[in-house]
């Protein structure tokens, strides 16, 4: 049976016999797309310029207010939580349609 200091021993040296096969692959890897890279004629910049746009986000529009108070100027889209102000104005006795544009 092994002991503590030998597993420990072997686990270290396996762990280094990883690290070493991690960087070969990776070495080679970089020398294959190094390859690719000549033989296409491309560069750095090729690979940055076609990649690089910035994907449009769905649903990202400004939405148009749909209710003013005339008094501030303050607006709401009608959308999420109704702001303090439409929150005040509707307790005092007014209803929304007083304050659709």
């Amino acid at each position: 049976m092994s002991s503590l200091s030998e597993l420990l021993a072997q686990k270290a040296a396996i762990e280094k016999q990883i690290a070493d096969a991690q960087r070969e692959e990776k070495s080679g890897a970089i020398a294959q797309v190094k390859a690719l890279m000549a033989e296409h004629g491309l560069t750095l910049a090729d690979l940055s310029a076609r990649g690089a746009a910035a994907p449009k986000r769905v649903g990202a529009s400004k939405v148009a207010a749909k209710y003013r108070n005339a008094a501030t100027g303050d607006s709401w889209t009608g959308r999420g939580l109704q702001p303090n102000w439409l929150k005040t104005a509707l307790a005092s006795g007014r209803t929304l349609a007083d304050f659709t544009i």
